[in-house]
């Protein structure tokens, strides 16, 4: 070998390296309004609908957000996941239209009216209520301009120019008919029961509309005087009962039990200092695994067991009411209270006797009417007890700034005085707050309007379609099954303004609704037509007709529900739109919707069509701070997705959206986004060093599959495999797999491996070289995989490259494509794609030695080296074909059976294979860097190896 000195040559410009204007730089922030104006001007949602008319339709119907605020990041996660879910469905052959919908009525945007009201010292009650409802009108407009635009920045295709609005005429229409069918079967009732009440408010609230805080309850030990016993063991004794709710005790009309509980009976016999309750001598009744406890917090320091009984000899006792004779009651608490056995009592707080208040408790409740006891009523809307009610009158639960009033103090006192107190504590735990003014609710006796869960066999009817839904994750089928089962009737009325009226007449005389098929029709065409404003604003005759007196008849002005008019979004929006179909693919909302819209849709639909209005359900989960804490202002950890798409981009908040399970608790803050950053990084980088390296590539040279090297068939290969992991996380919802397959497959198997081997061959072999037009053919097959699996992700990104390399012709887009199909042939057959798995391992030995190497200052690169590895026979097998030094990146190497020597490199977890460091033979090749013996033997290449003057041929130009 001889290589001339006195020469050089510049081979730069002979060296086939990615060319690309993608930028290495994102620059999302500025980038992604630019593809969402690209995409308004050509107009991409048009074409997506005329693109996929005739298809089978995916219809995921949008949860309607509430038209109030901007959006938090948990509208984000929602929007996101959806637009996620239907842009993968539109490119795996379906028509997936996406109407989205706004929730226009309730409290939320009438609370906001009345702060307005409340800041300029008006009387909300004082304002008209067709100007009330036209500021509720105008304030949900204009927060649904807003949120659009904000949905919109976060790259959520729909058909943004015609959502659904719960307020508009014909939806509210539609809602008054879908309540008029449950009045025409029957099923809808007016009666007087115990529902969540917020007194601030002055409304009644669905399940859904409470929060869960900590509240600091004041609890009572109360003792209810034995007048009849049913076992003489009680005679002369107290039944004592506990409860967190003391303005509750004017209620009280019963005690409860439970009947398979050991009881006792204890008489007092000595006190400690401060008891004031107790008296000794005082004989007491409490379960008998709650006497300690008992005592202690009466302070009673001895006592002996005079007595033992099972709750069912208990059942049956008569008690006095604790205020039976109170000088200022008039006898009002002269009844007797009897003692009933209840499933729901335990023994694990308390004294094991429960309290029993029909009309402010559900469980209560329902005790109440089983045994046909009176249920009072007691507190009025404002939370204050009514004048009518003795001892208590005019005394306030909740104030109307929503803190504890003077209830609980009273009825306190007043036990005192009558020596009916016990004992006395507090208890911190979680407690229904209104979600809206975060104010303590109370449960109220009161009359409403209910839809019956029996008489048409609603509650069975529910069951079964929860049966016949499909639920991601399926726990969620056993959280709403145990709802329905359990729930109460439901109530839909609401004592508000801003909403759709219950449409119904009440006959004055004998308290029943009017139910005519010809005054519902007039009412809805009315709403049609003005919308449910013509429910104040016309007179009663107007919907009555002739035959009926409007004198004869109350017009109910009660609202109905919210969550009936979410519950009816399916009848109005689903069922009346041609470009939609009903039932719905999927509803896709949080967790907490099994109790509010998938609840509340599921009743709807089951009461008026005999089946869900969806055929699956997913949920996810809530938004953390990235410590796991609740996100506060207070605490600083609130993340605003406009700030992360200036700063980062919306790009980062899509790919947060899968990079987790979100069918649990995700957590986001800071720290994540800029790791979520490096993982963008990884994707944006592969497609870059794609588009460089195609803009070599030819289709006309293109390499069929069979003629190609084995490293580029296994690449095929594991397309193959991707491509069935894409297919199945689209069908089952499972985008965080796709994420962390694709993750993976451009970090370890291209970037890391692939990638890196063939570098070599793109860079410096001849312009037609097989494995470099194999390799360039690969690469454009993985450039038209990877940008439709991401599509549906980065949908910015994926766009942004496709241009790039196809042209911007208005007509094409990333997202007017369909997942490619991959031939059959491409999957290896499992004995040769488990032969990669053996190439690869010794290739990580490898490198890990020459690492070492390299950290020893031994050799600068790896090609310096020409290693010479030691395995066994399989293992050497698994090269049978392969170019070795290719595969390591080295100039030269070599594999043997050779038993390897002693001080040979090898890793723990890759037994069977040592490396045994060599440096490689000749000079470096300034071409191709490889050191190799050929290095500057062909006079027309100086210092290029052999395979790089072929290269070159007639290409080089000589410099001094």
């Amino acid at each position: 070998m001889s290589a001339d000195t006195t020469q050089s040559v510049d081979y730069k410009d002979t060296i086939n390296l990615p060319q690309t204007d993608f930028p290495m730089r994102a620059g999302l922030p500025q980038r992604e309004p630019e593809i969402l104006q690209r995409w308004a001007e050509t107009d991409l949602w048009a074409r997506l609908r005329a693109d996929a008319k005739g298809r089978e339709k995916f219809i995921l119907h949008d949860g309607p957000p509430y038209a109030n605020g901007h959006l938090h990041i948990g509208h984000a996660l929602n929007k996101i996941l959806k637009d996620i879910i239907n842009r993968s469905r539109q490119m795996t052959g379906y028509d997936a239209c996406y109407v989205p919908g706004w929730d226009c009525h309730g409290l939320p945007i009438e609370w906001k009216i009345e702060e307005k009201y409340r800041a300029e010292g008006q009387d909300k009650d004082a304002v008209p209520v067709a100007e009330f409802r036209k500021e509720c009108r105008d304030f949900a407009d204009k927060w649904i301009d807003i949120q659009r635009e904000e949905f919109k920045r976060l790259g959520v295709l729909g058909d943004w120019d015609n959502p659904y609005l719960t307020m508009s005429y014909g939806a509210e229409a539609q809602i008054a008919a879908e309540i008029g069918k449950f009045l025409m079967q029957g099923s809808l009732y007016k009666g007087a029961r115990p529902v969540w009440w917020s007194a601030v408010e002055k409304t009644a609230l669905a399940e859904a509309e409470a929060e869960y805080m900590e509240h600091k309850s004041t609890t009572i030990w109360v003792k209810f005087p034995v007048v009849k016993a049913a076992s003489p063991e009680l005679d002369g004794a107290s039944i004592v009962i506990w409860t967190t709710t003391p303005w509750t005790i004017p209620g009280n009309r019963a005690i409860a039990c439970h009947e398979e509980f050991d009881y006792v009976v204890l008489e007092v016999t000595e006190l400690g200092e401060g008891a004031k309750g107790a008296a000794v001598g005082e004989k007491l009744a409490v379960a008998k695994a709650l006497v300690d406890a008992t005592c202690e917090q009466a302070k009673i320091t001895g006592h002996k067991i005079v007595a033992e009984l099972k709750g069912a000899a208990v059942q049956g006792t008569v008690c006095a009411h604790p205020w039976r004779g109170h000088a200022e009651a008039g006898g009002h608490y002269d009844f007797d209270v009897t003692v009933y056995h209840a499933d729901y009592v335990t023994d694990e707080s308390g004294t094991g006797f429960v309290h029993i208040a029909p009309g402010h408790g559900a469980d209560d409740w329902h005790l109440g009417r089983k045994h046909g006891i009176e249920i009072p009523q007691t507190v009025g809307e404002d939370g204050s007890f009514y004048d009518f009610v003795p001892v208590m009158a005019g005394k306030v639960v909740i104030t109307q700034d929503g803190k504890e009033g003077d209830a609980n103090p009273s009825v306190l006192r007043e036990l005192a005085i009558a020596g009916k107190l016990l004992a006395k504590g507090s208890l911190r735990h979680q407690y229904p707050h209104s979600w809206r003014s975060k104010a303590p609710l109370i449960f109220r006796n009161t009359a409403q309007w209910f839809i019956s869960m029996e008489s048409h066999g609603l509650r069975d009817v529910a069951l079964q379609a929860i049966e016949d839904t499909a639920f991601y994750p399926k726990q969620g089928k056993t959280r709403l099954h145990s709802m329905i089962k359990e729930r109460p009737d439901w109530c839909i009325s609401r004592q508000r303004a801003w909403g759709v009226p219950i449409p119904v007449f009440v006959h004055k005389e004998s308290g029943e609704p009017l139910r005519d098929q010809a005054v519902v029709d007039r009412i809805v065409a009315a709403f049609r037509e003005e919308g449910a404003d013509a429910w104040f604003s016309s007179d009663p005759s107007r919907f009555l007709g002739n035959d009926y007196k409007a004198d004869d008849y109350e017009q109910v002005r009660d609202v109905v529900d919210v969550w009936f008019d979410s519950g009816s979004t399916h009848a109005f929006c689903l069922e009346q739109r041609e470009d939609l179909q009903w039932p719905a693919s999927l509803y896709l909302e949080g967790s907490d919707q099994h109790r509010g819209w998938f609840h509340s849709s599921l009743l709807e639909s089951c009461g008026t069509r005999g089946r869900a209005p969806y055929d699956a359900v997913l949920t996810h989960g809530f938004v953390m701070a990235e410590d796991g804490r609740k996100m506060s202002k207070s605490l600083g950890n609130v993340v605003v997705p406009a700030e992360v798409n200036e700063k980062y981009g919306a790009e980062i908040l899509r790919l947060w959206v899968v990079s987790e399970d979100y069918s649990g608790d995700l957590r986001i803050g800071e720290s994540m986004l800029k790791q979520l950053t490096d993982y963008y990084r990884r994707f944006r980088n592969t497609l870059r060093w794609l588009l460089g390296s195609l803009a070599h590539y030819d289709p006309s040279k293109r390499v069929e599959p069979k003629d190609m090297p084995e490293l580029e068939r296994w690449v095929l290969h594991r397309i193959a495999e991707l491509d069935k992991v894409v297919r199945k996380g689209i069908e089952t919802y499972d985008f965080t797999l796709i994420f962390r397959e694709l993750h993976e497959f451009c970090a370890v198997d291209l970037s890391a491996f692939y990638f890196d081997i063939r570098k070599d061959a793109l860079y410096c072999d001849a312009p037609d070289s097989p494995r470099r037009l194999a390799s360039l053919t690969v690469l454009d097959i993985l450039f038209e995989s990877l940008t439709a699996w991401l599509a549906p992700i980065l949908s910015f990104t994926t766009e942004e490259a496709w241009l790039a390399r196809t042209g911007t012709a208005p007509e094409n887009s990333v997202h007017l494509r369909q997942m490619p199909d991959v031939p059959a042939d491409w999957t290896l057959p499992e004995a040769e794609a488990a032969r990669w798995t053996k190439v690869r391992r010794v290739r990580r030995t490898v490198l890990t030695a020459l690492e070492q190497k390299r950290n020893e200052k031994e050799i600068r690169a790896n090609l310096e080296a020409a290693p010479v590895i030691h395995a066994d026979a399989a293992i050497k097998a698994a090269f049978d074909g392969l170019d070795l030094a290719d595969i390591l990146i080295t100039s030269d190497a070599e594999i043997t059976t050779a038993e390897a020597p002693d001080g040979a490199f090898a890793l723990s977890d890759v037994p069977g294979v040592a490396v045994v460091f060599r440096r490689a033979d000749g000079e470096k090749c300034e071409r191709c860097w490889k050191v190799l013996p050929d290095v500057g033997s062909r006079p027309e290449a100086p210092g290029a190896c052999g395979r790089c003057a072929d290269a070159v041929a007639g290409t080089v130009q000589a410099a001094e």
